[in-house]
């Protein structure tokens, strides 16, 4: 690892919080027990998990018995979906119609594919520019045999963020189940479950300083979704498995800490994210990707035509830069971000696109050093292409 590394990352995982460590620590070594022993060493166990799950509740304004620790939040996503659609086969109502959007992580969307082969019917709504749904078009959508609603709360890659309150109201107004992938919103923005009117929300703790392989599914009392997991009975008969005490006593501490610091840190996050913000988009050829208003505090992204976003990345590494693109660059597929073609960039567009996502370790000086690297490299990719050269005599898509 470099020692001068800069890390603007944090959309995809982030450091362990020291609060996190600190309340993890115990329960490799001395608290080890099984929660679902009956002796007093297990029940200790069991009353840590507890607390962690009131803490968890607490900062997302739910009850402790309406949250369901899992191993992340792709395993919270399939269970929504998955046990939406099964409760409601249960019901009499199987094949029926969920409502999502085009730009949901690939948790949901592949989950929603998997349905539609069994026979359920889904509707991805389009997005604007900024990446915003309409509440409009999502009541619109709605039919006399919808089942789900399920918009995320945060982009992942452009880091707009949805009107969720209004879209919770009219899935309540119409008597459907609300889910929202909250993944990239928890820890970062204020959330509350009432206020959002959801039934099922998402989140994962190494995205606020908590450890991977651990995440939460809110389920809205008196709502009980079917098992995705089944065996032991744990987690009040609905994920069984030998619960991660260590993950959630982690989870809790790192959540609790970034709602506890989000005021502070929100505002710090902003003025950092803004000056990439400008400072990017006076590049040439160059245009913000996502909401500029409705956006997560720490995310900066960009597309830059006539450069590939793996390239960019590599050279970016080079220079002590770790930093995202929309572009599958770590598959073999050769198209660009879904999300990137939603909001609707041409595909030689969204191949040059870069995400810069901050957390609690950037300072003013990592931004200093990026508004210099980046549009050095940027400069340097363009001068090395022949297809920017024949371009650049030709008006752009970007202006």
């Amino acid at each position: 690892m470099k020692h001068t590394m800069i890390y603007a990352d944090h959309a995809s995982t982030t450091a362990l919080s020291p609060a996190a460590l600190e309340a993890m620590l115990p329960y490799f070594t001395q608290g080890y027990g099984n929660p679902s022993s009956l002796y007093a060493f297990g029940q200790q166990a069991k009353s840590d998990l507890e607390e962690a799950r009131g803490a968890v509740a607490r900062c997302l304004n739910a009850k402790p018995e309406e949250i369901y620790f899992t191993s992340g939040g792709t395993e919270a996503d399939n269970w929504a979906l998955r046990g939406v659609a099964e409760l409601a086969a249960l019901r009499g109502r199987e094949g029926g119609h969920i409502i999502t959007t085009a730009i949901e992580h690939h948790a949901v969307l592949h989950t929603a594919q998997y349905l539609e082969k069994r026979g359920y019917q889904v509707t991805y709504l389009p997005v604007d520019g900024e990446g915003l749904v309409d509440p409009a078009a999502v009541e619109a959508a709605i039919r006399p045999d919808t089942i789900l609603i399920s918009v995320m709360a945060a982009n992942n890659e452009i880091g707009t963020i949805q009107p969720i309150a209004r879209i919770g109201a009219i899935a309540k107004a119409h008597k459907i189940l609300f889910h929202t992938d909250a993944v990239q919103a928890v820890g970062h923005i204020p959330v509350d479950v009432e206020a959002w009117n959801v039934d099922l929300l998402s989140l994962s703790g190494h995205k606020f300083g908590g450890p991977k392989g651990v995440g939460v599914l809110y389920m809205k009392k008196p709502l009980r979704l079917p098992p995705l997991i089944h065996g032991g009975g744990q987690e009040k008969g609905r994920r069984s498995g030998t619960e991660n005490v260590p993950g959630a006593v982690g989870l809790s501490a790192a959540l609790t800490q970034a709602v506890d610091n989000l005021p502070a840190e929100s505002a710090r996050l902003v003025a950092l994210r803004d000056q990439l913000l400008d400072g990017l988009s006076r590049l040439p050829y160059t245009r913000v990707t996502g909401s500029r208003t409705d956006r997560l505090p720490g995310t900066a992204s960009f597309v830059f035509e006539g450069v590939e976003g793996e390239a960019l990345l590599l050279h970016l590494d080079a220079r002590g830069i770790c930093a995202s693109s929309g572009s599958a660059c770590s598959s073999a597929s050769l198209d660009p971000s879904h999300v990137l073609l939603a909001i609707g960039l041409p595909h030689a567009i969204a191949h040059g696109s870069l995400r810069l996502s901050l957390g609690p370790d950037n300072t003013q000086a990592d931004v200093d050093a990026m508004l210099k690297e980046i549009p050095a490299v940027v400069h340097y990719l363009r001068e090395m292409s022949p297809v920017w050269d024949r371009e650049a005599q030709k008006p752009t898509w970007i202006v």
